[in-house]
């Protein structure tokens, strides 16, 4: 948990906690002008505190989101090419507006505990999600700390878990959350072969700040190896159960121009079905790749 009051100015910024073991919201800096070099490494500073920032009141092309990602590192693409910008195939489209009865964008994305891109060999470090379009209510997304999780395990579970790994396989949120989702249909074979299982450790340290943080999710993680089924479903069930108390929780809500930066790296995130699906949803993501989780 970062240390310090709840408002403080870091290199020029002023950086507001919102809520007790992660996020917190970055003022005084607009990112549509590309004149902030001076303010990045502060910026980026909180990034690693707080483990989500937010920048309210933006309003970025997605050629600007894309410049700014890429000062955190290098860009990846998404396996579902076909919600990718074709002027720009690094930007993911996620959005439940419709063209001649096709989604445009990655529909009912996100609305499981995930950590981005967990199923590939060097998942993802951080992403950036800008909302351009929010429905009149609900639509939320709530991140949770997996280091605080890991953090107030007792020693002997530390323990435990630090010698397990797990798998990790995208087509887990297909077989379960998408299964019955018309909107979502199964992942050709194609893609398939883009994301075979992986395995990552169920603890993982992070490279830059060195902590340890628990490293499995609802959304892809199938089960840990070195135990039997019902033992890892038994764990695993704990974990996300234990991961997902409020204390370990920020939950934003959404305005137009808000642009939200979390690490996936010390993070979980899911998005809220409570809106009017009538309503418009559509926001634009990057996403930095990350390193392999040791």
């Amino acid at each position: 948990m970062p240390e310090g009051t709840m408002t403080t100015m870091q290199s020029g910024l002023e950086v507001k906690r919102l809520a007790g073991a992660l996020g917190a919201e970055i003022k005084g800096l607009n990112l549509a002008d590309g004149n902030y070099d001076n303010l990045f490494p502060a910026l980026y500073q909180a990034f690693l505190d707080h483990q989500v920032i937010v920048l309210r009141g933006q309003n970025l092309s997605p050629d600007q989101l894309v410049d700014l990602s890429k000062k955190f590192g290098q860009l990846e693409a998404h396996v579902l090419t076909q919600f990718n910008m074709e002027e720009n195939p690094e930007v993911l489209l996620i959005s439940n507006v419709k063209k001649a009865g096709k989604p445009i964008g990655a529909i009912y994305a996100g609305q499981y505990w995930h950590s981005d891109l967990s199923y590939m060999p060097r998942p993802t470090q951080g992403s950036f999600l800008h909302s351009k379009e929010i429905p009149s209510y609900g639509g939320d997304t709530m991140f949770c700390s997996m280091t605080q999780a890991y953090d107030d395990l007792s020693e002997l579970m530390q323990a435990f878990l630090g010698g397990l790994t797990a798998t990790h396989d995208y087509t887990n949120a297909y077989d379960t959350f998408f299964a019955h989702m018309p909107d979502r249909p199964p992942l050709t074979a194609e893609e398939r072969a883009k994301v075979p299982a992986v395995t990552h450790p169920v603890i993982r340290t992070h490279p830059e700040t060195g902590k340890k943080t628990v490293y499995v999710n609802p959304g892809f993680t199938r089960r840990i190896n070195e135990l039997s089924f019902t033992e890892s479903r038994r764990v695993l069930d704990f974990l996300f159960e234990h991961c997902t108390q409020p204390q370990y929780i920020y939950r934003h809500m959404w305005g137009v121009g808000d642009l939200v930066i979390w690490d996936n790296r010390s993070t979980c995130h899911r998005a809220v079905a409570d809106y009017d699906m009538s309503e418009n949803r559509h926001m634009i993501r990057c996403s930095v790749a990350g390193d392999v989780p040791q």
